[in-house]
C-alpha cells in the first residue's frame, strides 16, 4: 500500500467521522445553548432542566438520521472493499 493510497483513504474516513459526529452532536448543542441561555435568564439551576431536552433531541437525530448515517457508512465500506485490488496489487 502506497502512502498516498493511506493517506487517502484515511482522509476519506476523518471526513466522514466529522459528518456523523457533527450531524449527531450540533443539534444537541444547540438545543444546550438555548436552555443554558433561559437557565441564565430564569435564574433557574437545575441540572435535569438541561440533560434532558439534550438526551431527547439526540435520540430524535439519531432516529430520524439514522438512515442517512447508515448510508454514509455502507458507501464508505463498499469503496474499501472496491479498493481492494487497488491495495493490494
Amino acid at each position: 500500500m502506497s502512502p498516498e493510497v493511506f493517506l487517502d483513504v484515511f482522509q476519506q474516513a476523518l471526513k466522514l467521522i466529522v459528518i456523523i459526529v457533527a450531524f449527531i452532536i450540533v443539534p444537541s448543542l444547540l438545543v444546550g445553548l438555548l436552555v443554558a441561555v433561559f437557565q441564565a435568564a430564569t435564574s433557574i439551576n437545575e441540572q435535569t432542566l438541561s440533560f434532558l431536552p439534550r438526551l431527547l433531541v439526540t435520540l430524535a437525530v439519531i432516529g430520524l438520521g439514522g438512515h442517512f448515517i447508515v448510508g454514509l457508512l455502507m458507501d464508505f465500506t463498499i469503496e474499501m472493499y472496491n479498493r481492494i485490488p487497488q491495495v493490494v496489487g
